[in-house]
């Protein structure tokens, strides 16, 4: 059965393309109704600045899901819409992006190098919207500057023994225990959390 909203438009079924607990957290709070189908296409790093780099993986999640969407035919002969959301965040420093560690001895290096020192957070974000034969979509990326406060061998190995580090770009999650090692941000704070929540209420306004 179609939905509608109070001024009588249809619903658009929302659906997050991440399993990421902090970009489903972010969804809520913006009030948002939506369902999770995280991406499943691998990764293929493209694009010449960091912005790129970003915005070219969220497009690429949102692609995927989008195209896994069932096509059912209402009777009126066009399909339900939907609004997908892929995003992707990466760390840079001194020019080099930054990827999620793979032993502790990687975490360790990460954090020994952005410890006492700034480097930039980018997350890319993709709406992408279906509605009856067409697909359109934007898809932008918004930076933030992390400063981190000196932290000394131990400091750091204590943090990785807590288990943070391992599923984070840049070994480290901002929302944890890494907190107080956070000397200060220029940005948008949600932005380092995974999903720019500002800028992305200004595109979702185009198509709810």
């Amino acid at each position: 059965m179609e939905t509608k909203n109070a001024a009588g438009r249809k619903e658009k079924q929302i659906i997050l393309a991440s399993a990421s607990p902090r970009r489903r957290e972010l969804l809520a709070l913006m009030g948002l109704t939506f369902q999770i189908l995280p991406s499943e296409k691998e990764e293929i790093v493209t694009g010449s600045t960091p912005g790129e780099i970003v915005e070219n993986l969220s497009f690429q999640k949102a692609e995927d899901v989008t195209a896994r969407l069932p096509w059912t035919v209402r009777e009126d002969g066009q399909e339900p819409d939907a609004i997908v959301i892929g995003s992707d965040t990466i760390v840079v420093c001194d020019g080099e992006v930054m990827g999620k560690p793979h032993t502790q001895e990687e975490a360790f290096a990460m954090l020994h190098r952005l410890q006492g020192r700034s480097h930039v957070v980018y997350t890319g974000v993709t709406v992408m919207c279906r509605a009856a034969d067409t697909i359109t979509y934007d898809t932008f990326s918004e930076s933030a500057v992390v400063t981190v406060h000196a932290m000394d061998d131990a400091e750091i190995r204590g943090y990785i023994a807590k288990g943070e580090s391992m599923d984070k770009a840049g070994a480290y999650g901002i929302q944890g225990s890494f907190a107080v090692f956070v000397d200060r941000i220029e940005g948008e704070y949600n932005t380092v959390l995974g999903l720019p929540v500002a800028a992305l209420y200004q595109v979702l306004k185009r198509y709810l």
